[in-house]
């Protein structure tokens, strides 16, 4: 396996335990999770973009919580509608998507 290019990590609200309870699970990050997988499927970006999901990362009012690297670009409050947006300028144009930046 070649080093991707982009890492992206999704809020799943794991736990240790491997239950899935928290803010970002009751706001589908699941759901987004696959719908990224898709996204990167359908541009034939698989060796190159990542995705892996996570426990929580402490800013569950900020959720669902997505974090791109290598850019260390984090996203807050990610919907199905946002994925189009941050494959189109942050991973294939090389621009974070502003408006959804947590700062």
């Amino acid at each position: 396996m070649k080093k991707p290019k982009y890492h992206v990590f999704i809020c799943s609200s794991s736990r240790i335990n491997g239950q899935q309870k928290g803010f970002c699970h009751s706001k589908n990050s699941v759901n987004l999770l696959e719908e990224f997988m898709e996204e990167i499927e359908e541009r034939g970006l698989g060796g190159d973009v990542l995705v892996t999901h996570t426990g929580c990362f402490g800013i569950c009012e900020k959720g669902p919580v997505v974090v791109v690297y290598p850019h260390n670009v984090w996203y807050g409050g990610v919907t199905s509608d946002d994925i189009e947006v941050i494959m189109d300028e942050h991973i294939e144009g090389g621009s974070p998507v502003k408006s959804l930046e947590i700062n």
